[in-house]
């Protein structure tokens, strides 16, 4: 066998085969920047306390009477918890009375005060959000955004209508997560 065989075996195996014109390689997916990396790991692991008050919405305010008694917890609390702040046995370190407020400056005031309360570890707090008849005979008012608000919070873990003594249907304990001193909740 000669080279011209050689030659032609080879044409002949590489007939129909297009010659490359870039004559760098594609190595794949270009590798991610470490600091971009980190300052996306730094920014979704910051405390909650640190968002503003556009994470409280209002497009499904769930309306209330003035003598109805709320109660909510998010899934995981136990319900001796529960029962314990509804009987008042879990002292409230913080009060807030929203009477007479906007409901665009309640909305900002409940929210720096919870913000104030879970850097304070706080466990739990009174909010009086009143519950007057409004002029146009709707329910009241605040009551509903307040209800609808805190099951929104990241920090509440809970609530429930105070004992008469504290506002009765005027007023809600709200019990708060701990986040500093693990091992003290749920």
């Amino acid at each position: 066998m000669n080279q011209d065989d050689d030659f032609s075996l080879f044409s002949q195996a590489v007939r129909g085969v297009r010659r490359i014109q870039d004559d760098r390689a594609d190595t794949g997916k270009p590798r991610a920047d470490r600091q971009q990396l980190a300052n996306r790991r730094q920014n979704a692991t910051q405390r909650s306390d640190t968002l503003r008050v556009d994470g409280l919405s209002d497009q499904f305010v769930i309306d209330v009477g003035a003598e109805d008694e709320l109660h909510w917890a998010r899934d995981g609390v136990q319900d001796g918890q529960m029962r314990k702040l509804k009987a008042g046995q879990i002292a409230f370190e913080g009060s807030l009375d929203l009477h007479g407020m906007t409901v665009e400056k309640a909305r900002e005031t409940l929210w720096e005060f919870l913000a104030e309360a879970a850097k304070l570890e706080v466990r739990c707090v009174r909010v009086t959000h009143g519950k007057a008849a409004r002029l146009d005979g709707k329910r009241p008012l605040i009551k509903s955004h307040v209800n609808t608000w805190l099951r929104q919070h990241p920090q509440v873990l809970g609530f429930t209508s105070c004992l008469p003594r504290h506002g009765g249907t005027g007023a809600l304990y709200v019990l708060l997560k701990r986040t500093m001193l693990d091992g003290r909740d749920e």
